[in-house]
């Protein structure tokens, strides 16, 4: 590992040079990569590693084990098996963490002990106190309908995530999840504007917000209709990737290129422990468990049509410019992937299965079948 007075290249290569093979993570190919709305060329040998940078600097969130049993003595110590998508809210509300504290041109390096950034880690390490936890997350889920240990789906854990923020003191952001494939404009600005009285006149002041849209794209695979917007998603400034996965697997899928998604996949067991401030060999050890060298890829009809798309939105220009862009881009489409109304219409009324967590199918406005459950499709491998 190269010494922190090195250049931050050689540094990263160090850290990559471990594997003594080519990857094939960045694919040598004339079309634009887009990770969380940031353009690369794929055949410039210089953004291929501010690409594996930006990918790497994100927070990859895996199965564990060992950890403090869940809900009592007799409760679960790892995740392998159920807790994927789990793990993919945390990924998706850690990367909101890091934009909304640290910046999007942020880079982690292996030797930084950068304190912002070990604080945000901290708040998901796998410990009853840890406020994103994994057993805040499972028992939390217990409210939406699910046990600990049974499986989520994308709107599951977005719901959980909205609860779960409210109760980390400091903490400025605020989650907001879109129901019925319907994006209210008023019921936002309620949430995320506050109204500060000074001595001669109030000012506005505007909470960071994590928007997550539950979308469903189809029955058991994803219709092609959708897959232009799907991909104008990651072009965005404020993209924050999808919460989605492939049957059977939940993952994040943090850019795309050409008609392939790039996603950082949890199905990795790793043990648990902490990072603290990285004082000791063990700590830096561990930070390097959340840091993954090289993404995946895969064609983005294989998604499984379950997902939530997301977004940061730092300030209320910022959430004006995702509309406008929404409007342009997703809107135009032939069959868009959702809508935005200014108010909610009186004739509407949110799906009570959307609202439960569980109701992913409800999303586009299609009945669900008594033998279909989304949530079921992330399984045990």
């Amino acid at each position: 590992m190269c010494i922190a007075k090195r250049d931050m290249d050689c540094v990263y290569e160090a850290y990559f040079e471990s594997n003594n093979f080519d990857p094939d993570d960045i694919p040598k190919v004339s079309a634009p990569i887009y990770i969380f709305g940031r353009e690369y060329n794929a055949i410039n040998g210089t953004d291929i590693v501010k690409i594996r940078q930006d990918i790497t600097s994100k927070l990859w969130f895996t199965y564990r084990k060992n950890f403090v049993p869940i809900g009592g003595d007799d409760g679960f110590t790892s995740d392998k098996g159920w807790g994927c998508m789990l793990r993919c809210g945390q990924m998706v509300l850690g990367q909101a963490l890091l934009f909304l504290q640290l910046g999007r041109d942020w880079i982690w390096e292996p030797d930084a002990r950068d304190k912002t950034y070990l604080k945000i880690l901290r708040k998901f390490e796998d410990t009853r106190q840890a406020p994103f936890s994994i057993h805040q997350i499972a028992l939390t889920g217990v409210s939406e309908g699910k046990a600990v240990g049974q499986w989520f789906g994308p709107n599951t854990v977005a719901q959980v995530l909205k609860k779960l923020i409210k109760y980390d003191e400091g903490n400025s952001l605020t989650i907001h999840v879109a129901l019925d494939n319907t994006l209210i404009v008023d019921d936002i600005r309620e949430l995320c504007q506050i109204k500060e009285q000074s001595t001669n006149h109030s000012q506005r002041q505007w909470r960071p917000l994590l928007l997550i849209v539950p979308l469903r794209l189809g029955l058991t695979e994803i219709n092609p209709i959708y897959v232009t917007g799907l991909k104008k998603c990651f072009k965005f400034k404020q993209s924050l990737g999808v919460i989605g996965g492939k049957p059977n697997l939940a993952l994040y899928f943090v850019g795309s290129i050409g008609n392939e998604v790039i996603y950082l996949d949890p199905h990795t067991t790793q043990r648990a422990g902490s990072v603290n401030n990285k004082d000791i060999e063990e700590e830096i050890e561990q930070d390097l468990t959340y840091h993954c060298k090289y993404a995946s890829r895969m064609n983005i009809l294989n998604m499984d049509p379950s997902v939530a798309v997301c977004f940061l939105c730092k300030t209320e220009a910022e959430f004006v410019d995702l509309c406008q862009l929404i409007r342009e881009n997703l809107m135009t489409e032939r069959t868009p992937l959702f809508e935005i109304s200014i108010e909610k219409p009186k004739e509407w009324i949110p799906n009570p299965d959307t609202m439960a967590g569980s109701g992913e199918a409800a999303v586009l406005g299609f009945e669900r079948d008594a033998k279909f459950d989304s949530d079921n499709e992330f399984e045990i491998l």
